[in-house]
């Protein structure tokens, strides 16, 4: 093999399929556009993740701890760090007579209007300090996403579009 080749496959051995395929790209634009175009487009200046794990820019559905937007395994919201329930204001959850919505399904349609029946699409799982983290899409048939931008298909099933992005942290060590 030749130089090119090896590095090639030793890139590919190291990243995940989506990572390799950024770099491969952003190598291609140095060769074909110079450094200054692929610095422009680097992920971390760009602001292009905001979670680990997370590679575009979607941002973060509605969360008590704004971007921090960590789910338990139904969709309800849970402190960032510790992982223990809250409640629509970020106060630990003690009783059913506090306000607690699901991210996706309830607080997304009740704060923004124009997304109806949002869902949980796919999503990607990530090794993010020691512990596997997955992030998952917040689906909707809405053209507009979080961000005010156009909405993009990410994982979503067809004819839904990524709206916003939660995360749920896996008790399994990476």
């Amino acid at each position: 093999m030749s130089l090119v080749e090896r590095a090639g496959v030793s890139l590919a051995q190291r990243t995940s399929r989506r990572s390799f395929l950024g770099k491969l790209g952003r190598g291609l634009v140095v060769l074909a556009g110079g450094p200054f175009v692929a610095v422009a487009l680097a992920p971390d200046r760009a602001q292009a993740h905001h979670i680990c794990g997370h590679l575009y820019t979607t941002k973060s559905c509605p969360h008590p701890y704004g971007k921090l937007a960590r789910v338990d395994v139904e969709g309800f919201p849970v402190h960032p760090l510790y992982g223990y329930p809250v409640d629509d204001d970020g106060n630990l959850y003690a009783s059913p007579d506090q306000p607690r919505r699901k991210v996706c399904q309830q607080r997304v349609p009740d704060e923004y209007r124009f997304v109806h029946h949002p869902r949980y699409g796919g999503g990607w799982t990530r090794c993010c300090g020691g512990r596997m983290r997955h992030i998952q899409d917040c689906c909707s048939s809405s053209r507009i996403r979080i961000n005010g931008d156009a909405s993009v298909r990410g994982y979503c099933p067809p004819k839904l579009r990524v709206f916003c992005i939660t995360y749920r942290e896996l008790n399994v060590s990476c």
